[in-house]
């Protein structure tokens, strides 16, 4: 799959919609993020079943913003609407492939849990 562009009109739908969602937080004039925009094309490809979504932090300063998105790139994952991860900095092409293969191991009812468990004592 190739990568999709997220704005304010179909972030939402786009998250609220996939299982698992990366986000790369880019800019045109970042040299590193047009380093690691092919690395991120290449693992669209290699795993159809994630939406890899691209923020042009230009064309949506207010995305950037909500996001609190203060350095570029950043990568965010996000698994049944819960960031997971959220780091900036351009990765290499098999630390992407340990995120993703990190995000994909992910209990998410441990997660879920763990919220609620960590609100007040048992």
């Amino acid at each position: 799959m190739a990568t999709v562009e997220l704005t304010q009109q179909n972030l939402e739908t786009t998250v609220t919609g996939s299982e698992i969602v990366l986000i790369d937080f880019w800019a045109g004039w970042c040299g590193p993020c047009r380093m690691f925009g092919p690395v991120y094309e290449r693992a669209s490809e290699r795993h159809p079943d994630i939406v890899f979504g691209k923020v042009d932090t230009e064309a949506q300063p207010e995305l950037a913003g909500a996001f609190r998105i203060s350095s570029i790139p950043t990568l965010m994952a996000v698994r049944d609407r819960t960031v997971l991860y959220a780091q900036p900095g351009a990765l290499p092409p098999q630390a992407l492939e340990e995120l993703i293969a990190r995000i994909r191991g992910v209990d998410m009812d441990e997660v879920r849990g763990g919220a609620v468990r960590t609100a007040g004592p048992r």
